[in-house]
């Protein structure tokens, strides 16, 4: 292995599970951090990555998994944890002094925020304030702020049900528009950045969708891809997280994070659209009706 190429993945969560499919496609070697030693880590073993042990909140594991690496994704579940990984991480990193591109994994949100602004959920201000460690760490960061996914539960499992069940999006986005995009994108753009990361260096990806869209027009993106009607229903937010969100079985910190999100959907905080994935890739990013006609079984059982 080329020591200035080996990247470190610390989450093979779902963009990060992604992200090593197409490092390793290119024959990219890669580590992945994992907690457990378990049936998890063995299936990443299998698609050809190093595993190793390890915590982002402690120093020891993260200075141990850096160890020959060149470039890093840095990415953490919604977690009141998000924080202090970061800070762990930036100052390990910088101390290792090896890396050569560290992406970041953020949020869209960020990008409308301040020092002071108050009207987000407390998991987009660990964001805002993990990017500023990472900027003053000095590091060579790239962040990635993804908007909403399309793989988010509010667009997979809880439509699938609503749409089985009457043919409806039911949902508290009013008449917000939203640009969702889909994991694959967002890893494609990861993958390419950690690949040749001297040229994003100090960048600032905003990925989204193709074009914003309100939630009438996302029912009907969605009546295209399944060959029947769907309709919207806007649920009042508060009957919305005290009917559907509360019953999930969260915890605080997540079903607060996700509550502000429905939020800030009713209010168009996200109606935001931009060509950064194309740009950065070469390739669009796919469009509501593409994605949801690819999982057509799933939504129609």
């Amino acid at each position: 292995m080329v020591a200035s190429n080996l990247v470190l993945i610390s989450n093979a969560g779902d963009v990060g599970r992604r992200v090593l499919d197409q490092l390793r496609a290119r024959d990219v070697p890669a580590r992945v951090m994992v907690r457990r030693d378990d049936d998890r880590a063995a299936e990443l073993r299998v698609l050809g990555a190093e595993v190793v042990i390890g915590d982002l909140t402690r120093p020891e594991t993260v200075a141990a998994a850096l160890e020959g690496v060149g470039r890093m994704y840095f990415a953490m579940p919604v977690s009141p944890d998000q924080l202090l990984a970061a800070t762990v991480v930036a100052s390990v990193a910088r101390e290792h002094g090896e890396l050569d591109g560290l992406v970041d994994m953020s949020q869209m949100t960020v990008s409308q925020m301040t020092a002071t602004s108050t009207g987000e959920s407390d998991q987009q201000r660990l964001h805002w304030l993990s990017e500023q460690v990472f900027d003053w760490s000095g590091l060579p960061v790239v962040h990635v702020r993804p908007t909403a996914f399309l793989d988010n539960p509010l667009f997979t499992t809880l439509a699938a049900r609503s749409i089985r069940d009457n043919g409806t999006l039911a949902l508290p986005f009013g008449t917000g528009r939203t640009s969702p995009i889909a994991v694959d994108d967002v890893a494609r753009v990861v993958a390419t950045v950690l690949r040749d990361p001297a040229p994003h260096i100090g960048h600032v990806y905003e990925l989204t969708g193709p074009r914003t869209v309100d939630m009438t027009e996302m029912a009907e993106e969605f009546s295209r891809a399944l060959g029947r009607p769907v309709t919207y229903v806007d649920v009042p937010l508060d009957r919305w997280r005290s009917e559907v969100l509360a019953k999930a079985g969260l915890p605080p910190h997540t079903e607060q994070h996700i509550a502000t999100m429905a939020r800030l959907h009713r209010e168009n905080r996200y109606d935001r659209a931009s060509d950064d994935v194309e740009r950065v890739t070469g390739v669009p990013a796919q469009t509501i009706e593409a994605f949801v006609a690819a999982r057509r079984r799933f939504y129609l059982g």
